[in-house]
């Protein structure tokens, strides 16, 4: 039987609003999915490392601040640099419409909005690890 999906569920930044955070943590968790938050204010670098220590297949990031052009570039070539570059990196919260091809361009998976079903974004994340562990054999 395969392991669980792996996902760390991220606050980075200075927005110390983590409402949204915890409520995805649980409903991935309810999905089936084993989640690791790493709580408010983890830097791009403490993020990485700890999608590193936990074998992660999935960061989730929940940017609240306006904050995500600047964190997204960041966390993304750390994860390359660190030879992760094939975790799947989605971004929750407050992201203006016209941000969102800049980020998939960078190598964001998805940009999930508020209002988007929690149904939507774990089904987002099982077909995404699916399609990539399927790839891999």
């Amino acid at each position: 039987m395969a392991r669980p999906i792996r996902v760390v569920i991220a606050k980075p930044g200075l927005d110390g609003h983590d409402r949204g955070a915890k409520v995805i943590a649980r409903a991935l968790r309810d999905a089936g999915m084993e989640v690791i938050y790493t709580g408010l204010r983890q830097t791009p670098e403490q993020i990485v490392e700890v999608a590193l220590q936990e074998d992660a297949d999935v960061i989730g990031l929940s940017i609240l601040s306006g904050a995500h052009n600047h964190i997204c570039p960041r966390l993304v070539s750390l994860l390359r640099e660190k030879g992760l570059g094939d975790v799947l990196v989605v971004v929750g919260g407050i992201i203006p419409d016209a941000d969102v091809p800049q980020l998939e361009a960078l190598g964001i998976s998805g940009v999930f909005q508020p209002g988007t079903p929690m149904q939507a974004i774990s089904r987002f994340i099982e077909s995404r690890v699916q399609r990539g562990a399927s790839a891999a054999t």
